[in-house]
């Protein structure tokens, strides 16, 4: 479903000095300091799809993709939802049973890796591992075309431990801007947009418009900053409409390579793409694209409504955001830019920590009145 300055004279030395303070990785202390003091929460990741090779272990650090443990611990990620998805074009019993297949495979790489991983779905459980020096796994569904048009498969999905289903993915729905706008009617708990960016800055329909962003921060809700170029940047989107063939050409190396390893055509989908960035037959986009985002959805919504959601491993990542070794980036982005460390805390997973107390203890409420209801019926 549907995130300059300018000076001269005293500011030269005042540059010397803050390059002084950086380590060899381009991160001040300050930032270094303040990111690892955070809980950094993920709101939509795809590696999932890599998990159903059995070749790949995300205890082993891989060249390829974005996450695996060792560089989730170098960007001090200390939440990850792994991504149950089906192309929407599997519907029906198959997509139920390959997403069941999916959120096995997640809570296998948890049991595998019990050091460094715990399964959780809730905010005080993501703490509680933080506090083990713990990963906490979460799972959301990507598409409500995985439960069959029956919510007792959406509440078995819960019951495995999924927290979030996006009520559509690309290619299910051909205009979504209501169906969010009938969720947020609907529900009585605030919601999250898993990873969205904005469509001020890149109008892609995945992207939020400020009005849709307002309105989710109204009740409560967190607009999740995607970070796939093509919904970070109007030029690298308008240069695929330019040229439709480019796309053909990348699907056909795709499958070149993979044939039909889902895991494997997301990977290559985006090592492809930055070859044509290379020949200079895409536009090249670089991470501070994200902090364009960023800021624009928090200028938009307020500093209490934004969070991150990356697509790691499943979208085509800027440069300088290649995986998740690189999150500290934009703490010190978002320092430079002035952001208070409080706000930047917000931003990184605090916003959605509250969204998801917040949807739980209404949902306790709801499940509280409706047993007392059931009760008086007896």
């Amino acid at each position: 479903m549907v995130r300059a300055i300018v000076c001269t004279g005293a500011c030269v030395a005042a540059s010397v000095l803050l390059a002084g303070a950086m380590k060899t990785d381009g991160l001040s202390e300050r930032a270094r300091k303040l990111h690892f003091s955070c809980i950094v929460v993920d709101t939509h990741d795809d590696t999932t799809q890599r998990l159903l090779d059995g070749k790949f272990d995300l205890g082993t650090r891989t060249s390829a993709g974005s996450i695996d443990i060792p560089r989730m611990r170098e960007g001090n990620v200390g939440a990850i939802f792994f991504s149950i998805w089906i192309p929407s074009k599997v519907t029906g019993p198959d997509a139920v049973n390959r997403a069941i297949v999916q959120i096995d495979a997640v809570r296998e790489q948890v049991r595998k890796h019990p050091n460094d991983l715990v399964l959780a779905t809730t905010a005080a459980e993501i703490r509680d591992a933080h506090k083990q020096g713990k990963i906490a796994a979460l799972l959301g569904v990507e598409g409500g075309h995985m439960i069959n048009s029956d919510l007792g498969v959406l509440r078995a999905y819960a019951a495995l431990g999924v927290r979030y289903m996006t009520l559509t993915h690309s290619g299910n729905d051909e205009v979504s801007d209501k169906t969010f706008y009938d969720a947020l009617e609907t529900s009585k708990a605030p919601l999250i947009a898993s990873h969205s960016s904005c469509r001020a800055i890149c109008d892609a329909p995945r992207n939020m418009t400020d009005q849709m962003i307002k309105d989710l921060a109204a009740k409560g809700g967190v607009v999740q900053i995607n970070y796939h170029v093509g919904f970070l940047s109007q030029e690298f989107r308008d240069a695929e409409k330019a040229n439709p063939e480019l796309n053909k050409t990348i699907s056909a190396e795709v499958t070149k390579r993979c044939a039909d390893n889902e895991g494997c055509q997301l990977i290559e989908g985006d090592r492809i793409t930055r070859e044509y960035v290379e020949q200079g037959r895409l536009p090249r986009v670089e991470f501070s694209k994200i902090i364009e985002h960023i800021d624009h959805a928090v200028k938009v919504a307020g500093i209490d409504h934004v969070g991150l959601g990356s697509d790691f491993d499943g979208a085509n990542m800027p440069y300088g955001m290649e995986d998740a070794a690189k999150l500290p980036k934009i703490t010190e982005a978002l320092l430079q830019k002035g952001y208070a460390e409080g706000d930047v805390k917000k931003i990184l997973g605090e916003n959605t920590l509250r969204v998801m107390t917040d949807v739980q203890l209404i949902s306790r409420e709801l499940n509280g009145g409706k047993q007392k209801q059931e009760s008086r019926l007896q």
